[in-house]
């Protein structure tokens, strides 16, 4: 039975080539939004691919397993994928993506636990520092201003998400800045941003010497970030955000010759402030339509038995 087999060697490819062929392409940083879709769905091939052949590689090992995954198709179907005896590699194979698969699933639960556990810190560090007023009640949504020598901003998502802004941040952002800083966090809680990063986290912590994964997780932390200043200078302007996250981060060393933890922030004014052109409609559909039959091509490969069965 080759079907599982291909269906490995399929997702080794997407996962050393499709990352390839988005680093060297020159639309992601003028449409980040697609590339955020484009990138999920590569992961989606990966992991649909390794599902697939763990599922063909069980139900060749397993009776049980054969029963169930074959229960509705024709006998013409099952013997078209050739579930004979297979020796000790099926049984061997779907034990092993299988505990691939537990593994995820628990660097996932792991990354949520550990993101609420700082979440709550942070909450409580929140309501030491600017507690509510007598007769005032938390409300989703609302801005917490905190007394700071240090510009920062950020959004603590969850049930009663807050956007959280420094005095200093204040003082220092001028005109529309504010605004456009607001917008910017506020992108990120719309789409959710926080989802994909643990995703991605959680893969490249489970699965460290898997190229793919760690390209995931990086590309994920720039792409929202750009993503989230194009919804803020859509409503602001390019220059109001550009100066805003230079007000933010020129005093952290951001714009010296060192390599600092936020050495993006430099590209991103850049970008801002020399923006690319964007693509046509056309293309960015012709680009979105492309990504979505990414994670398909697994699906059919394992359908292609039975479908030419049944033809």
């Amino acid at each position: 039975m080759m079907v599982p087999a291909v269906l490995l060697l399929l997702g080794a490819l997407a996962a050393v080539g499709a990352p390839r062929l988005l680093a060297r392409a020159d639309w992601p940083d003028r449409e980040p939004v697609v590339a955020l879709w484009a990138w999920q769905c590569v992961v989606a091939a990966v992991l649909l691919c390794c599902a697939l052949s763990m599922t063909l590689s069980a139900a060749a090992a397993w009776q049980a397993v054969r029963g169930h995954v074959f229960a509705p198709a024709p006998r013409a179907v099952v013997d078209a994928y050739t579930l004979g005896p297979t020796g000790p590699w099926a049984a061997a194979t779907a034990v092993a993506l299988a505990g691939a698969g537990l593994w995820s699933g628990a660097m996932l639960v792991r990354e949520v636990a550990r993101a609420r556990t700082r979440s709550r810190t942070r909450r409580a560090e929140l309501r030491l520092r600017a507690p509510l007023l007598p007769g005032e009640e938390s409300a989703a949504g609302r801005l917490v201003v905190l007394e700071g020598e240090r510009p920062d901003a950020w959004w603590l998502p969850g049930a009663a998400p807050q956007l959280v802004v420094t005095t200093a941040a204040l003082q220092r952002l001028k005109g529309r800045q504010l605004d456009a800083l607001l917008a910017h966090e506020q992108g990120h809680a719309q789409a959710r941003h926080h989802w994909l990063l643990h995703s991605s986290s959680a893969l490249a912590t489970g699965f460290p010497q898997v190229p793919v994964f760690a390209a995931f997780r990086d590309e994920m932390h720039r792409l929202v970030e750009l993503a989230a200043d194009d919804m803020a200078s859509r409503r602001f302007g390019r220059l109001t955000t550009a100066l805003a996250l230079v007000e933010l981060n020129e005093d952290r060393g951001v714009f010296g010759p060192s390599p600092t933890p936020q050495a993006h922030v430099p590209q991103r004014v850049h970008r801002l402030l020399t923006p690319p052109d964007r693509l046509p409609p056309a293309r960015r559909l012709r680009l979105t339509a492309a990504a979505s039959l990414v994670p398909v091509i697994p699906v059919l490969v394992a359908l292609v038995p039975g479908l030419r069965a049944l033809g």
